[in-house]
């Protein structure tokens, strides 16, 4: 959203972002010098707090994402010609309704395929709301999935609308999303498969311009030895980061590599002093997957886009949401292995690692890399201004 930000302001338009004032958000937009109007409560504390797949506090969550939009954001929309809407459900129901009630112009975009209905796939589930195992039909589930959307958020939802005059919305997750959704991802990475209902407009990843310098020990580490194998979670928790470092690393090392390791909000530690491994915090992706022999993440959308345009192979041990459908893409492309399960051990993680760094692994992920556009903020920017 940063890079989307600074390429309509190259093109003349004046930008405002919204977003949680988390400490990380706000030094990434200070960094390129877009306004950040801080929106509802930090996220990092909630997602390393929650157990994963949990409902738990989920209702009293939403309402306040919910209370943000019809508060924070409408007065930060006033005067503005558009808004564009990225996130959980409960922010892009809440966002088109204040633009409604602006009557301006909507856009909501996803930065993964996986949350638009597709009868290719079947919805991913909602927290506490499982659904039914036995079904397969995918057209039945994700109309099981807007019913589930109605009972999640349907109430808060019209309640906040009535407060400003809106009439009542029957079905949340399509009003959300539109008829004609954006999908910030790069298509031959992620491609969408046109259906009947939903008219997507793919604009290619959202990639922003990262100049930063690595750290100077940093490049002192990697310029002594052969390429390292990166490990990293960005934002994701695990629930034995201890556990999962070591058995990563030692992987790692069985292979004759060196490691770098990411601390991320997972906090991954060192698992000894010895030379081979150096830790690192927030930093510039794109400069250092160029550097490493493959990169160990979780696959999220950014982390998986960033390593491909590198040409880096990589093992993706998915953790829940999207994670499973890019660690599919990353096999299926060939460009390096996806882990089964979220929780590898030294045996497992070695013998994905072994396929991520065979010759003709990196030699795939060089050929795709040369297919992945750069022009996707430059297409979306252009779309909303003209």
């Amino acid at each position: 959203m940063a890079a989307l930000a600074v390429r309509l302001r190259e093109l003349g338009a004046e930008v405002r972002v919204c977003a949680p004032p988390d400490e990380e958000f706000a030094r990434r937009l200070a960094e390129v010098e877009v306004p950040h109007i801080p929106a509802g409560r930090p996220v990092r504390p909630l997602v390393t707090s929650v157990q994963p797949g949990s409902a738990v506090g989920l209702a009293q969550r939403a309402a306040e994402l919910m209370t943000a939009q019809f508060e924070t954001v409408a007065a930060a929309a006033e005067g503005c010609d558009v808004l564009v809407a990225t996130g959980p459900l409960p922010v892009t129901a809440g966002a088109r309704s204040v633009a409604e009630r602006l009557g301006i112009r909507y856009v909501h975009v996803s930065h993964q395929p996986v949350s638009l209905p597709s009868p290719n796939r079947r919805p991913p589930a909602r927290r506490g709301r499982p659904l039914p195992p036995e079904v397969t039909d995918s057209r039945e589930l994700w109309d099981r999935d807007a019913r589930i959307a109605d009972a999640m958020f349907g109430e808060p939802l019209n309640t906040h609308r009535a407060s400003v005059g809106l009439p009542p919305v029957e079905n949340v997750r399509d009003y959300a999303f539109t008829e004609q959704p954006w999908l910030a991802t790069d298509p031959v990475l992620a491609p969408w498969q046109p259906t009947d209902h939903l008219d997507v407009v793919q604009t290619g990843a959202w990639i922003p311009a990262d100049e930063r310098p690595l750290p100077a020990e940093l490049l002192a580490f990697l310029d002594a030895g052969t390429p390292p194998v990166y490990v990293g979670f960005g934002s994701t928790p695990l629930s034995a980061p201890k556990d999962f470092a070591r058995a990563a690393v030692e992987a790692i090392r069985a292979q004759g590599r060196r490691a770098v390791v990411s601390s991320g909000w997972a906090e991954l530690p060192l698992v000894d002093d010895r030379g081979d491994c150096f830790l690192v915090g927030e930093l510039n992706h794109q400069a250092l997957f160029r550097r490493v022999a493959a990169v160990v993440h979780h696959g999220s959308g950014g982390t998986t886009t960033t390593a491909t345009r590198a040409g880096a192979p990589q093992v993706v041990v998915p953790q829940g949401a999207d994670h499973p459908y890019w660690a599919g893409r990353v096999a299926e492309l060939g460009i390096g292995a996806a882990h089964e399960g979220p929780t590898p051990t030294t045996d497992s993680l070695s013998a994905a690692l072994r396929t991520a760094l065979a010759p003709e692994t990196r030699a795939r992920a060089a050929a795709v890399a040369g297919t992945v556009r750069t022009d996707g903020t430059t297409v979306a920017a252009k779309l909303l201004l003209d």
